[in-house]
């Protein structure tokens, strides 16, 4: 394993710029004094490769507990390997993807080849989550047990895309996830309230005819699982909170003692239900695009520490799937590649969070919420070298064609965002860098499907 140098580098955007030995998978050194000789040695004899960190901010790799790699089953929209190099390019070290692919992740079959895909790709730990239930079809208890001790050693599970709605099942989920010392992430989405619908229930839905989705699908279930998790003595994580309502009842159950925890997307932090005037089903996706208020009370609740931490929900569709009538269309949106900038503009550039702040909800909290112990490490000597660099001064425009992704559903298409990771370091490894990913890379020749491969390694 070659070891690296980032020189001049400011930790966390904190002060002065430091150079960083990376050696053996690990932190091996920190120089303030770059220059100064050690045992006769300077920091740096023995690196292979030099990083260039000025101006730079060195962060813990992110970590995404909510990802659609859609392998096995829709590989021609995403794959293990496009959506790592998405990943690695986003700055992330390790992600979890989700159980809705064909077939359903609910046996350790499914489980242990999507982890052994990710080790293959390798460039970030991809971390199999299993199904709650049977083909996802909230009836019957998956083999969780079988899943968490198999190779990939599954420790979160969910039935995201639909949600456990049966309270008997759920409350037997979270029974059996406190033995296993698992945990349940719930779709929270009372089914009966959105039978047809595709858009948040509001003013904007009524006036352009669209079906709405109330809030109280969500808050019912939200509510109803935190009291469920407290009578099992288990923990249970909401997916992509999107209400100011969800905001109060977490709050309510985390003073209670409950242990919840929740993510929110970016998308739900940055746009809101005004996107729907052009029907472009880009804008579409579960739950669904909030009011300008639901986005606020999100953001402070991230800030505060009600909301736990980012995940992406990164949900890439081909084409067809989405270029079609608004209610036809299936919801979802990229988010691996933009997930930073959307965190800068929504969180840091109003000053609602720091660099530290950054790495807290995007690293440390989740990493601690999966149980990850190689991930969300401070950045000190003989902690993992997973590692982002992040250039907080830049400005770039997104291009679907210049995505990892094999698809091209993003929302941010021609936005101009701040702040770009420029490398990330998967136990010493450079697995990106200056929009690079380390192995199989794909571009676009058309923008969606159609595509030319071309490896470009670093």
């Amino acid at each position: 394993m070659s070891n690296v140098l980032i020189k001049n580098v400011r930790l966390y955007g904190e002060g002065d710029p430091v150079d960083v030995l990376l050696a053996d998978g690990e932190i091996r050194d920190i120089a303030t004094d770059p220059g100064k000789e050690r045992a006769g040695t300077r920091l740096g004899d023995e690196a292979a490769e030099t990083v260039d960190g000025t101006g730079k901010i060195l962060l813990p790799g992110f970590v995404d507990l909510h990802t659609h790699l859609r392998e096995p089953g829709r590989e021609d929209t995403e794959t293990i390997e496009t959506g790592s190099a998405a990943a690695a390019l986003g700055g992330y070290t390790a992600v979890f993807a989700m159980a809705n692919t064909s077939p359903v992740a609910d046996s350790v079959v499914v489980t242990d080849h999507v982890w052994r895909r990710g080790r293959e790709v390798g460039l970030v730990d991809v971390y199999p989550v299993g199904a709650v239930t049977v083909g996802l079809e909230g009836k019957q208890l998956a083999e969780m047990g079988t899943m968490a001790a198999g190779e990939a050693g599954v420790r979160m599970f969910s039935d995201d895309g639909h949600c456990v709605y049966d309270p008997l099942i759920m409350r037997r989920a979270l029974e059996y996830a406190n033995s296993l010392g698992v945990l349940i992430a719930q779709h929270a989405e009372e089914p009966r309230l959105t039978k047809g619908a595709v858009a948040h229930e509001g003013p904007n839905a009524a006036r352009l005819g669209l079906a709405g989705w109330p809030r109280a699908a969500e808050e019912s279930i939200v509510a109803r699982d935190a009291l469920l998790a407290r009578d099992a003595g288990a923990r249970v994580h909401i997916c992509h909170a999107s209400t100011a309502g969800t905001v109060e009842l977490l709050k309510w159950a985390k003073d209670q003692g409950i242990s919840i925890t929740a993510e929110v997307t970016p998308h739900h932090l940055l746009l809101d239900d005004s996107r729907l005037e052009t029907y472009d089903a880009v804008n579409k996706v579960n739950p669904p695009l909030r009011e300008a208020s639901d986005a606020q009370a999100l953001r402070r609740a991230l800030a505060a520490g009600i909301i736990d931490c980012v995940a992406t929900d990164h949900a890439p569709h081909a084409e067809q799937d989405k270029c079609c009538e608004f209610a036809a269309a299936r919801p979802g949106m990229l988010g691996l590649e933009t997930a930073l900038s959307i965190i800068v503009e929504t969180m840091v550039r109003p000053g609602l969070l720091d660099w530290r702040g950054v790495a807290r909800v995007m690293s440390e909290n989740p990493a601690r919420i999966a149980g990850l112990d190689d991930q969300g490490r401070p950045l000190a000597v003989g902690e993992p070298a997973n590692l982002t660099l992040v250039d907080p001064e830049t400005e770039w425009t997104v291009r679907a064609t210049e995505l990892a992704s094999i698809s091209g559903n993003t929302p941010y298409e021609a936005m101009t965002l701040p702040a770009r990771v420029t490398a990330t370091f998967l136990r010493g490894r450079v697995t990106a860098r200056d929009g690079k990913a380390a192995v199989q890379r794909r571009e676009h020749a058309d923008g969606r499907g159609a595509s030319l491969v071309a490896r470009e390694r670093l």
